[in-house]
């Protein structure tokens, strides 16, 4: 039989996955799998057992949020390991599982997760860490990992927007230096979004059009500090329609970029904090990972 490693968060969404583990391992041992469990015991826990332990297996499948993904495939990416991925979306937002067109209900999902049709997708290199999705910092970027997890499991997103109301009283200008392809931004942003997603934060307008995660290259939002309260009213209408012309709202794509500050700045990884950092090099690694699909 062919070895599967099977890694849940037991926290993620609303706990729910613990109820349906005994149709998720029928599901995978009758696709012709034997199936090894482990229960995350704290954040980061999936990195390290990805890392430690995928190269006994020939696929490993993971249940959670996006965080736990972005763990699994970080273990993975680290460990020079290539294994197909599957993946069953149990968080609150579950941007990437809309982004490849997952199923929603975990029974499906789980069968999609043991299936042999894969996708080749870009992965994001951040410094010395990976991502899977999006790479941000600014106004509400931490949002999703400062939330309460009894909140989110109660309130799914909408806790996510109560969350960030509070935070706008606090939002401040970040003064940057942003390099890709030759070119050099300066200024102070209140927001910044290196995506690989047509999806963010459950909102698919943000990312634009004509996103595709297997090109090598991202879908970069800078987002300038506002002067005045009619740049300020301007910026959320440019966001949501980016043929809109804005001073404020810089988009554009590109295969790597590096982001410097005067101060470390916090930075948001996958929806989970990714670190504190003056210099952030990002680089699209063309089609590094398999998911099942």
């Amino acid at each position: 039989m062919k070895n599967l490693l099977f890694i849940y968060n037991p926290k993620a969404g609303k706990g729910s996955i613990g109820s349906h583990l005994g149709d998720i391992v029928d599901i995978f041992t009758k696709r012709g799998y034997r199936v090894t469990i482990y229960p995350t015991q704290c954040r980061g826990d999936g990195e390290v057992i990805a890392r430690q332990w995928a190269k006994g297996f020939v696929r490993i499948v993971c249940a959670g949020g996006d965080g736990t993904l972005d763990e699994i495939v970080t273990g993975l990416m680290s460990a020079g390991v290539r294994i197909p991925i599957g993946y069953l979306p149990t968080g609150s937002t579950n941007d990437f599982a809309r982004s490849i067109g997952l199923p929603r209900t975990i029974k499906k999902a789980a069968e999609t997760a043991a299936s042999d049709r894969l996708f080749s997708c870009d992965i994001g290199r951040f410094n010395s860490r990976y991502f899977v999705y999006v790479a941000a910092f600014g106004l509400f970027t931490d949002v999703t990992y400062e939330t309460d997890q009894g909140m989110k499991n109660i309130f799914g997103y909408s806790a996510y927007l109560a969350e960030a109301v509070k935070r706008l009283p606090a939002a401040r200008a970040i003064p940057l230096k942003v390099t890709y392809d030759g070119n050099e931004i300066t200024g102070s942003f209140i927001v910044g979004l290196v995506m690989n997603t047509d999806s963010v934060g459950g909102m698919r307008a943000i990312p634009g059009p004509d996103v595709k995660l297997d090109d090598g290259i991202f879908e970069v939002m800078l987002v300038r500090a506002p002067d005045n309260i009619f740049e300020f009213n301007s910026i959320a209408p440019a966001i949501l329609d980016r043929k809109r012309n804005s001073e404020n709202v810089l988009c554009f794509k590109c295969s790597s970029l590096t982001v410097e500050s005067d101060e470390p700045i916090p930075w948001n990884l996958d929806g989970e904090f990714g670190g504190m950092t003056g210099m952030a090099q990002i680089t699209n690694i063309r089609e590094a990972a398999e998911f099942a699909i």
